[in-house]
């Protein structure tokens, strides 16, 4: 049988290359199919960062208009998002098939974008994490809890 699993990223409007360029490495090491953002931002100081690990010759990096076209068949968008009525982090099972959708590193998903994702979970902290590390804690939560998931360990 085929592996269910599957992992996307969607980061909205991201203001920082070397942010972006983190979480290519992040999403790299986690097994995530590919990445798309949103926004021009990245796009204008893009050329300026260095992929040492050349992730973005195996995990596709899509500038899209708009993320919700862009949600895979199946897959569960989860923001990530410090709101109110958000699950925590700890608490949450991971959908066998999502897309996490970030907000950029110096603002906040907008309340449109977290209605139309079917959950929204954050990572309780005292104080606020960058993009890159948000999304390597999002991603190793959800290798760590492979076994709380509907498929099982996500590595054997």
């Amino acid at each position: 049988m085929a592996n269910r699993r599957f992992s996307c990223i969607g980061l909205f409007n991201p203001k920082s290359p070397e942010n972006v360029g983190a979480v290519m490495r992040a999403a790299g090491c986690y097994g995530v199919n590919s990445v798309f953002y949103t926004g021009k931002r990245y796009e204008y100081a893009r050329e300026f960062v260095t992929d040492t690990k050349k992730i973005h010759q195996s995990i596709p990096l899509i500038g899209v208009e708009d993320l919700r076209q862009i949600i895979p068949l199946g897959c569960t968008p989860v923001a990530v998002e410090l709101v109110e009525g958000a699950r925590p982090l700890p608490e949450y099972t991971h959908p066998d098939r999502a897309i996490y959708i970030f907000g950029p590193e110096d603002g906040s998903l907008n309340a449109e974008i977290r209605a139309w994702c079917e959950d929204v979970v954050y990572i309780p902290t005292e104080g606020c994490m960058n993009l890159a590390a948000t999304v390597n804690v999002v991603l190793y939560d959800r290798m760590a809890k492979g076994i709380n998931t509907k498929s099982g360990p996500l590595f054997k």
